[in-house]
């Protein structure tokens, strides 16, 4: 498109609005629901740099899940346990909102149940996790009403065919749902309320000035009343100062497997490697503690390491005696930051941010979306 030759009806219809979103993934889609929702009279411009979402919305590994009990040992050193508290239920609340929005059937949300899985050499781990399972099925039940969502299981290696795996934990209310269906449901719903969507439109540089926004993009100049960055680990890029850091998560999955045993969702080492069927194919993610500096990149891509690690632990851990070929490999961008909670605020006059969801994005993002969008048409 020739950005020099455009019409009146272009600029005044495309280019001008009251509410300018970047990012069209979990958060930026959420939120400009929320904020048409409250205010339907609003025009609602979403833009993104990708031809698809870019970042790790369309491209993580479809865990609806909220941690855990390793992962929530260590979110809880961080953050104390009334914050931890406040952590579970913002991504059980944002779930339950992302359902209600979509529909399971949308989704193709299954609720399988997740599992935590330990060797012998994680014995120590593995007998401090246990240790902790009351503790964190009592914040479970004051959240959910659910009570004895974890539970440890003996003789699991058998139950899915697993080589070294001498302990697990279950979670009962981890399930998985499809992230290309739901961001395809949350585009449909948005664009349903009013919201105009328009792809491969990267955001160079903004500026306010006289109350408004002015957006410079690679396709022309936009104009706002209000900006909302959503890029999660993209935003310092329009924001250098802003406190995240972002972190690739590589992932591959596997061709279809006759009689796959392995059903439901997987936690292995702390959380740094996730995996879970989806149909009769193995999704396996994860590997950037082996590289943390080199993981921390806005690049997408593999590397011979995770990719190396990622092939060894499906063959002698997950799928010991079952063949198995690779049919796909990608990568998507989490953001990550010293703090657990997600960035959701006014960064300057007009411009808000809601970003940093710490690889938890598909838990919080409904959630982080309704916030910001909520905070953005109060504003106006």
């Amino acid at each position: 498109m020739e950005t020099n030759n455009l019409s009146y009806w272009e600029t005044t219809n495309f280019y001008n609005s009251d509410v300018l979103i970047v990012g069209s993934g979990i958060v930026g889609l959420n939120a400009a629901i929320a904020i048409k929702s409250m205010a339907p009279k609003l025009a609602v411009t979403i833009l993104d740099r990708g031809f698809l979402p870019s970042g790790a919305s369309t491209k993580n590994a479809g865990f609806a899940c909220f941690g855990s009990i390793s992962e929530l040992i260590e979110q809880e050193k961080t953050a104390g346990t009334d914050g931890l508290f406040q952590l579970i239920e913002k991504r059980w609340m944002g779930l339950q909102k992302l359902r209600d929005i979509a529909g399971d059937q949308n989704l193709a949300f299954e609720n399988n149940g997740g599992f935590e899985l330990f060797t012998s050499e994680q014995q120590p781990l593995q007998q401090e996790c246990v240790s902790k399972i009351g503790h964190y099925n009592q914040i479970l039940k004051e959240i959910t009403g659910t009570a004895n969502v974890y539970r440890p299981i003996k003789n699991s290696s058998n139950r899915f065919g697993f080589n070294g795996i001498t302990g697990m934990i279950s979670n009962s209310l981890e399930g998985q749902l499809d992230p290309g269906k739901m961001i395809k449901t949350l585009i449909a719903k948005a664009t349903s309320l009013g919201a105009v969507i328009l792809n491969s439109c990267e955001v160079r540089s903004f500026k306010t000035e006289q109350q408004r926004v002015i957006v410079q993009t690679s396709q022309g100049t936009f104009g706002a009343k209000k900006m909302l960055c959503c890029t999660n680990a993209f935003a310092n890029q329009l924001f250098p100062k802003i406190d995240l850091k972002p972190g690739r998560g590589q992932v591959l999955i596997t061709k279809p497997i006759e009689g796959l045993k392995l059903k439901g969702t997987f936690h292995y080492d702390k959380g740094y490697y996730y995996f879970r069927n989806v149909g009769n194919r193995v999704l396996l993610g994860g590997g950037r503690n082996l590289d943390f500096f080199t993981e921390q990149t806005h690049q997408f891509g593999e590397t011979p390491l995770v990719q190396h690690t990622l092939l060894r632990l499906l063959k002698d851990v997950i799928l010991p005696s079952t063949p198995f070929e690779i049919e796909q490999k990608w990568s998507g961008i989490m953001a990550f930051g010293p703090q657990l909670t997600p960035i959701i605020e006014e960064v300057e006059p007009n411009v808000f941010c809601a970003v940093r969801c710490n690889g938890m994005g598909i838990a919080i993002g409904s959630q982080t979306g309704q916030e910001a969008g909520e905070m953005v048409a109060s504003s106006l």
